[in-house]
């Protein structure tokens, strides 16, 4: 009988360090997510600490390092965790502009593009292409998990910021209401930084995020 790989799950690990672009720095603290068994796991945004993150990983295969957007409180860990693991490291390459300002020296293994499937322990996770807080930001949807991973996307009550370089505020907006809104209500939203929210929680407030004018 082969060992059981328990159920897929989705786990949080919250790494702490700084945020820096546009000639500030900011200290935060990251969600980083990891999905899959008790066999091998996905990474969702290799943020901070590759130590704490590999530990939390244990003895599984890590799949891929998935860079929902290439901030570099997102990334700055994701090769080191790449280095450790094996795995490769995947980003859109709308934001390969942006990590060179981290990694100049050291691409990304793989391209993230709309509509991509990624698989980990029999679960499918789906790209969304979710531009606005940055060119090349994605959101990864598991229909069977019921979640949807949004990076800087949207947060429990309201986009994320779009007052930098690389970002646009009407198209965060766009990516919210066209990709983002139209999945469950009931879709647990989990987040870059914060806590979670759902679907339907966040999809009654865009005209105030627009009346605030993010």
């Amino acid at each position: 009988m082969a060992a059981s790989t328990g159920p897929v799950r989705v786990e949080r690990v919250v790494t702490s360090g700084t945020f820096s672009l546009d000639g500030g720095t900011w200290d935060v603290d990251n969600n980083v997510w990891l999905v899959g068994d008790d066999r091998e796991v996905l990474v969702v945004d290799a943020a901070h600490d590759a130590d704490a993150i590999a530990a939390a990983v244990g003895a599984r295969r890590v799949v891929a390092v998935v860079c929902t957007h290439a901030h570099d409180d997102h990334v700055n860990a994701a090769p080191a965790l790449a280095e450790r693991t094996g795995a490769p490291v995947l980003l859109h390459p709308d934001d390969l502009e942006l990590w060179k300002l981290t990694h100049p020296d050291r691409a990304p293994d793989g391209e993230l593009s709309d509509g991509q499937e990624v698989d980990v322990a029999g679960v499918t996770l789906r790209v969304l292409h979710t531009p606005g807080h940055c060119r090349g930001a994605v959101s990864l949807h598991a229909p069977a998990l019921g979640t949807v991973f949004t990076g800087d996307t949207l947060f429990a009550g309201g986009p994320g910021a779009t007052g930098r370089s690389f970002s646009d505020f009407p198209t965060i907006i766009e990516s919210i209401r066209e990709r983002l809104l139209t999945l469950p209500p009931e879709t647990v939203v989990r987040t870059g930084h914060g806590d979670d929210t759902t679907i339907g929680a966040e999809s009654g407030h865009v005209e105030e995020w627009i009346a605030r004018g993010h």
